[in-house]
């Protein structure tokens, strides 16, 4: 069986892009009397095909909402192309293949969970036929069926969250953005979502996701783009970005800053941990390394070689970007 990302390539291959972003720049102007510009987006390039999970990271301020907010066709004075369906974003045809849910949305709290969706799924422009007879379904699928007839009010925040995504699936969009989608949801919630997500993907949804949870990114994601400072750093899957590296945890014993600093000749991507040092080493910088540990007198209480995960790759790019 293919692995997900030599799924996604298959998908470029065979499918046109949903979605394609060139030179793309947004600036804002702050402040009343000193008028000051900050550029949000400062080129950006993007392309993404039908039938995939695209991951969006970057520390806050990196853009990725702008650029969200531009392919919804929110934000309006952009300078660069940028096509959804081969249509500018403000089009309303596009518009209308596109599912959406924001960080931290709020529903009508003196609203029934069954009266939310059909208030949102008519906004889209299907009949109150047609949502009544998908809701139950999504609402089933996502366990928030059976308080259907609750007012929102008394919704929990992992309820409220799995209640905003039925409403951004209710008419079936080709195109679905996700903000932070498993924020305030238990693990079997989260994982629920996730099971859902790979679902619509293989039927050919291409879903875009915004979260801070890299671990969730690292499972469900075929590519990833990491953004800093209105560019983008680094794009490819998930094995792209992390490579075959591994990193060598060495749990110590009265190690100090100057063990710390000779440690810093083996390997790179150093990290220094409370009880030890992380870095990537091959087998011999790593035998290396040791020896500089019990010559100096300290004492190895665990090593543990791991792959890098994606969290690894994205604060040592950040870090690198600061610098």
């Amino acid at each position: 069986m293919p692995r997900a990302n030599e799924r996604y390539a298959a998908t470029m291959v065979q499918s046109d892009s949903i979605l394609s972003v060139r030179d793309l720049r947004k600036t804002y102007t702050k402040g009343l009397i000193k008028r000051e510009r900050f550029e949000a987006l400062r080129g950006i390039d993007l392309e993404v095909g039908r039938g995939s999970v695209f991951g969006l990271l970057g520390p806050n301020g990196a853009g990725k909402t702008t650029l969200i907010k531009v392919l919804l066709g929110l934000l309006p004075s952009w300078k660069g192309n940028a096509q959804v369906f081969g249509m500018p974003p403000k089009d309303p045809n596009s518009r209308r293949r596109i599912g959406y849910l924001p960080e931290a949305h709020r529903m009508p709290e003196y609203l029934t969970g069954w009266q939310v969706m059909i208030l949102f799924g008519m906004m889209t422009g299907r009949s109150k036929a047609e949502i009544e007879e998908r809701a139950p379904a999504l609402m089933q699928r996502l366990g928030i069926w059976k308080d259907a007839h609750r007012k929102v009010r008394g919704y929990s925040k992992g309820m409220q969250q799995r209640l905003g995504l039925a409403q951004s699936l209710i008419h079936n969009p080709d195109l679905l953005f996700l903000d932070e989608p498993t924020d305030g949801v238990d693990p079997r919630g989260r994982k629920a979502i996730r099971v859902l997500i790979e679902e619509l993907r293989d039927q050919g949804m291409t879903i875009f996701i915004n979260s801070h949870l890299l671990q969730e990114v690292e499972m469900i994601c075929d590519r990833v783009v990491i953004m800093h400072q209105g560019q983008i750093l680094r794009q490819g899957t998930v094995d792209e970005l992390i490579g075959e590296a591994e990193r060598v945890n060495l749990v110590l014993d009265g190690g100090d800053e100057q063990l710390n600093a000779a440690l810093h000749a083996f390997g790179t991507a150093h990290r220094v941990e409370p009880r030890g040092i992380s870095a990537e080493m091959d087998d011999e910088q790593a035998n290396a390394a040791i020896d500089c540990i019990r010559a100096r007198g300290a004492k190895i209480r665990e090593i543990r070689r791991d792959r890098k995960t994606l969290e690894d790759v994205f604060i040592e790019l950040i870090e690198e970007d600061r610098q």
